[in-house]
């Protein structure tokens, strides 16, 4: 993964028109090669006005904005969470009727969540309350699994909040499609869940108890 400056827009990892039907090949090419290469030029360029930026990693970018010149707080929130947001979404899915093999991760939705079934309409509940455009996700806090949502290209604070999985609600990631029935879009977006990829992560941040005291925590709401 590209992780530090210059950033490129890296693959994704499967085909344009892979999650058809309940994701169209279209929205894929708009989303990843103008929408998220639009975000990579601008933290491009805002970096290389700021050289000493070229140090830190994206997750650093994102963890430790507050300790910039405040000039830069809200450019590098925006298109560094911009390039983070949409690399994580789009490495949240997988072909549909992939496999689910995830059973450490089912345990513990079922055990906190009281079912996936009951996950699923609460995550639901979240994405729709989303005023506007931003994210859900579900995230590692404290050791348990808390659903929470982020307005605009905001990111879990990645001292607190680890990401496991994320839906991007802004209206590009949906609109020629599903129109304004974003209720529709999420429905089909569980079809395409990489849940394998979630317990991954989640076996990683539990191994390796990630985390980054002292860091910035930008807005972000859970339930």
């Amino acid at each position: 993964m590209n992780n530090y400056y210059p950033f490129v827009n890296t693959p994704l990892p499967y085909a344009y028109n892979a999650l058809e039907p309940f994701i169209d090949e279209k929205t894929m090419h708009l989303h990843h090669d103008r929408h998220l290469q639009t975000y990579i030029d601008n933290l491009n360029k805002l970096i290389e006005e700021n050289p000493f930026l070229q140090q830190f990693s994206l997750e650093e970018l994102l963890s430790f904005w507050c300790r910039f010149p405040r000039r830069l707080w809200a450019p590098v929130r925006n298109n560094a969470g911009g390039v983070f947001n949409h690399r994580f979404f789009f490495d949240s899915m997988t072909e549909p009727e992939t496999p689910s093999c995830a059973p450490h991760l089912f345990r513990e939705i079922c055990s906190q969540f009281g079912s996936l079934e009951s996950f699923k309409a609460q995550f639901k509940g979240a994405a729709l309350s989303v005023f506007g455009s931003g994210y859900a996700w579900l995230v590692l806090s404290r050791g348990r699994l808390l659903i929470a949502t982020s307005a605009n290209q905001n990111t879990p604070p990645s001292h607190a909040l680890q990401p496991l999985l994320a839906i991007d609600v802004w209206e590009h990631a949906y609109y020629l499609k599903h129109y304004n029935m974003r209720s529709a879009y999420i429905d089909d977006w569980f079809h395409v869940v990489n849940w394998h990829k979630a317990e991954t992560r989640l076996i990683q941040y539990r191994t390796s108890q990630i985390g980054r005291a002292g860091a910035c925590v930008p807005e972000t709401r859970t339930s």
